[in-house]
């Protein structure tokens, strides 16, 4: 294999590392931020729950659905976010495997040229070779 077939493939082995590495992060953050949001519904349902069995909680309870609407409407819009950099991320590292694969299946295919060119060269230089003894 030739050094710039190694170093294109190394490359780009390393770009599809560094972008699986990325992935694994927006992964994490969105458990997360969809954890945010898991959070947010219990916490609203205890709290109604609360309001049920207790007057004063059922007085503040239109003020808690109102803070409540807006936190999670803020989970929620981070979780988009998040989800669609995820998008991305699997996209670029979709292309970036493919990248690597065009570059090893044209190292390949440079090697096994090389390859059957030294076979030809061998045959032909056998071929030789009998040629000269069968003339002897």
């Amino acid at each position: 294999m030739t050094k710039w077939a190694q170093s294109l493939i190394r490359l780009s082995g390393y770009e599809v590392e560094t972008l699986q590495k990325r992935l694994a992060e927006i992964t994490t953050r969105r458990a997360s931020a969809e954890m945010r949001v898991a959070v947010l519904d219990a916490e609203h349902e205890i709290e109604r729950e609360r309001a049920t069995m207790d007057a004063y909680a059922s007085m503040q309870l239109a003020a808690y659905v109102e803070g409540w609407k807006i936190r999670k409407a803020n989970a929620v819009t981070e979780l988009d976010t998040v989800s669609a950099e995820e998008l991305g991320a699997r996209d670029a590292l979709t292309r970036a495997f493919e990248e690597q694969k065009k570059f090893e299946h044209v190292a390949e295919m440079t090697r096994l040229k090389e390859l059957a060119a030294a076979v030809k060269l061998e045959t032909a230089a056998l071929d030789d070779l009998a040629l000269r003894r069968a003339t002897r």
